[in-house]
């Protein structure tokens, strides 16, 4: 039997189901705050970030895994298993895909990277669907393509919560952040084929969750997906309060609230709050 070891990278949010998982390995992130070098989720919390990003000099920064990174964990993973699966954050928000396919030529085990296209849990949500495919009995041809037929139904849509930050880390023109920040304009920010997208406008928060509704209701009547994912910068009572709205409009729905993580945080600021779901994912 052809023994896997799965791969992700630092922004996927691990439950214990995952964390305790034998077969799965994370690889961090790196985060760059005035010269100093933290390890996503190793030695950075979300929190000691967000306080950190108050006394900065310079805009933060934020660095894939080195290809010798990768290198040296397929290595070590070729002692023990015979093949390697990696499901990374999109390639159009970070080199992490990159690294890796760049590693994998380097290495004498098989290497598969998949682009997830995403992010957090929604890449998370990928990840367990393939472990159960694999742990099935499906051929990873079968699984690899069942994926990417299912990343591609994604739907993403975030408020973020410092258009300010987004602005400095590269992520959003100039001319979006003028617009947004001086005319309060509250953009609706949308994942399309792995980037962002201002999908709309709205005039307040309030009207742009609204508005995230409205596509929440015409993807579930149309596609019937069992789970929507909460995501948020820090604050979690934001988003356990847009899980209670939600519930009481589609109580059948499973809802997943979890943090954007260290690396997420230093684009988005601490009081982002999106909502994802796999309109493949039944």
């Amino acid at each position: 039997m052809v023994k896997t070891a799965w791969v992700t990278d630092s922004t996927a949010y691990l439950d214990d189901e995952l964390r305790n998982h034998p077969d799965l390995y994370t690889i961090p992130l790196t985060i760059l705050l005035d010269g100093e070098e933290y390890s996503d989720g190793i030695d950075l919390t979300p929190a000691q970030l967000f306080d950190r990003l108050k006394q900065l000099k310079n805009p933060p920064k934020t660095s894939q895994p080195s290809i010798g990174a990768f290198q040296a964990l397929y290595e070590k993973l070729s002692a023990d298993y015979d093949q390697v699966v990696a499901v990374l954050l999109s390639g159009k928000l970070s080199g992490t895909v990159s690294s890796s396919e760049q590693a994998a030529k380097l290495v004498d085990i098989p290497v598969t990277t998949l682009d997830s296209n995403i992010l957090t849990y929604p890449m998370t949500a990928l990840l367990k669907k393939g472990i159960a495919l694999l742990e099935a009995g499906a051929s990873l041809e079968s699984v690899v393509n069942q994926l990417e037929t299912i990343k591609k139904t994604n739907e993403t849509y975030v408020l973020v919560g410092s258009l300010e930050q987004l602005h400095r880390s590269g992520r959003m023109s100039g001319l979006k952040f003028f617009l947004g920040s001086m005319l309060n304009v509250k953009p609706i920010i949308s994942i399309v084929d792995g980037a962002l997208n201002v999908k709309e406008k709205a005039r307040s928060e309030k009207k742009a969750k609204e508005k995230i509704l409205d596509y929440l209701r015409s993807s579930y009547q149309q596609h019937h997906f069992k789970e929507v994912y909460i995501l948020y910068g820090l604050h979690e009572e934001q988003a356990s309060n847009w899980e209670n709205e939600i519930k009481k409009e589609f109580p059948e729905l499973e809802i997943v609230h979890c943090p954007l993580g260290a690396v997420i945080g230093v684009h988005a600021g601490e009081n982002t709050l999106g909502i994802s779901w796999h309109n493949g994912l039944k």
